[in-house]
């Protein structure tokens, strides 16, 4: 694979330093590596066609938690990435969804927007952005914490919440790849007034420009035998070309598909993170003191293939084999940079993600398109019909239904009549499976079964006032979607390798809310203030044979 190299870093890929393989008591840099809807199945589907040095590598060397769940609802990248650091759940850190509903300024806010912070290495808005909606800490937050803030943290992602997210409140810096006719990584005023000379340097490298070029498969296709064919009616593909089917020209379909847009839309995505990456961990010198670092990283282009081709998708399994080789040429890095036993790399993801509803539809399992719009209209309807007038639904979104309290203490209403009215109407209503009310939530004792899902991702001040649950297999006629609490959105890979971690597996249940208390444990320090999960004791109490 092609790399960047810069002339004032040019030890980096060509002839870097061998560090000493002398294993510390703890990791001198900790890299937390989130894949963007990565199911875990694509663990075993694809195993075969691995190679020895990436996710076999983890799994050959390390610890395999087989059985990891998320244990909340919505299973979206903002809740993801946070859980995954925090410890605990939206019901704790409050990033209830990528967007929310904010009924105390009566509009949708974004988990990272910042209206008070600038944007760095850019001017455009999409730098206007910062973790300060989240509300409580992260590992490598506790980790700046506890080293007296010399041990950094680097966030780095596809996406700005991938990056902002997991890297907390006290990071060093963030880094987020902005598209469109830039092509190139930015951050905010939250973290630094300017660029680093290495960032410039990099973006002034025209890596992006790089990856204008054919995506085809990274092997002949007709060894591709664990996904779907080419050439189908669930996919959607690029504006430009008339088949979602190999190869693609990236350089002629730029134009017509947001120019730079394009490249995280392909496996080039997780490349020019990769790329980006390794810069950094030279550049910033991470690994190379007493003080743990953290390298917080999601690789953000598995979840836009995902979303446009579908998870049984040609593309998805080209992506992944790509990955895995991204994944190697990491570990080979570290281990000359850091230093074999001087580091500790967890890999998990932020979300799962469901089969096709179309494709689901056409081999005769229950799956179908609900049509949010109509069942907003029919809802007011409804309401309309019942008290005369529709004002007391402000907003109904992420499947919650959020009540216009005004407009109820105006007409003398009480809250709980109208969660039970409404609660019942939505539950006859086709494809909505279950309803659970505000009422519910708070009381609690929802302790398995969605109801605990759904109780887990309930925040009492953000979130509305009922929630509604689709049927399985709900989603879209082209492409992959996710965000339910069913085992395909829920089940996903928990990886854990390097300094402290023993070689093993198990399918005792995990779940991800347990990431950051188990990482808090193998340093020593104190876990995120608001962690409700708890240490993998089954992984951190087993003696590592040398």
């Amino acid at each position: 694979m092609k790399r960047i190299i810069f002339s004032f870093l040019a030890l980096v890929l060509i002839s870097p330093v061998k560090a000493q393989e002398v294993k510390n008591e703890k990791p001198k840099l900790v890299v937390g590596i989130v894949v963007d809807q990565m199911r875990y199945d694509y663990l075993t589907r694809f195993w075969e066609r691995y190679g020895e040095g990436g996710f076999r590598r983890m799994i050959n060397e390390g610890y395999n938690f087989k059985n990891n769940h998320f244990n909340y609802v919505p299973t979206y990248t903002g809740p993801g990435h946070t859980s995954v650091h925090t410890g605990t759940s939206p019901m704790n850190h409050g990033i209830i969804s990528n967007s929310w509903y904010d009924k105390f300024e009566g509009a949708e806010v974004y988990c990272a927007g910042d209206p008070s912070v600038e944007p760095v290495g850019t001017t455009s808005s999409a730098g206007k952005m910062s973790p300060h909606r989240m509300k409580v800490t992260t590992v490598s937050d506790q980790n700046r914490l506890h080293t007296q803030m010399r041990g950094k943290t680097i966030g780095i992602s596809i996406k700005d919440r991938g990056s902002i997210l997991p890297a907390g409140h006290t990071a060093n810096a963030a880094y987020w790849y902005h598209g469109g006719d830039e092509g190139k990584f930015i951050t905010s005023s939250y973290y630094m007034e300017e660029l680093p000379q290495w960032v410039k340097d990099f973006n002034n490298s025209n890596a992006a420009e790089e990856y204008f070029k054919t995506w085809n498969t990274l092997e002949d296709i007709s060894t591709y035998k664990e996904s779907g064919a080419d050439i189908n009616n669930f996919e959607g593909g690029f504006r430009g070309k008339e088949t979602a089917s190999f190869p693609y020209d990236l350089a002629k379909l730029k134009d017509e598909n947001g120019n730079y847009e394009i490249i995280p839309q392909t496996p080039f995505g997780n490349d020019l993170i990769l790329d980006f990456m390794l810069v950094a961990i030279r550049a910033e010198q991470l690994g190379q003191d007493e003080d743990t670092d953290f390298l917080d990283v999601s690789f953000s282009s598995t979840d836009k293939v995902g979303h446009n081709f579908g998870v049984d998708s040609k593309e998805i399994e080209d992506t992944y084999l790509r990955l895995d080789r991204n994944i190697a040429e990491l570990l080979q890095y570290l281990d000359n940079y850091v230093g074999e036993g001087n580091y500790t790399v967890f890999l998990t993801a932020d979300h799962g993600g469901g089969e096709v509803s179309s494709y689901l539809k056409s081999v005769k399992i229950p799956a179908d398109y609900f049509d949010y719009n109509a069942f907003s209209d029919n809802l007011h309807a409804f309401v309309e019909e019942e008290y005369g007038e529709s004002d007391f639904i402000e907003n109904i979104s992420n499947n919650q239904v959020f009540f216009n309290y005004d407009a109820l203490d105006e007409a003398d209403i009480a809250t709980n009549e109208l969660e039970e009215r409404i609660a019942h109407y939505i539950l006859q209503q086709d494809q909505i499976d279950k309803v659970f009310t505000r009422s519910q939530l708070e009381n609690g004792g929802l302790t398995t079964g969605m109801g605990a899902l759904i109780q887990n991702g309930f925040n009492q001040k953000r979130s509305g006032d009922v929630v509604f649950v689709l049927n399985p297999g709900s989603g879209y006629s082209k492409g992959s979607t996710h965000g339910s609490g069913y085992s395909y959105d829920t089940h996903a890979p928990l990886l854990f390798f390097g300094n402290g971690i023993p070689h093993g597996s198990t399918t005792e249940r995990s779940e991800i809310t347990d990431v950051a208390p188990t990482v808090s444990a193998l340093l020593g320090i104190e876990f995120p203030s608001g962690t409700t999960g708890h240490p993998l004791y089954i992984m951190l109490d087993q003696e590592i044979s040398e």
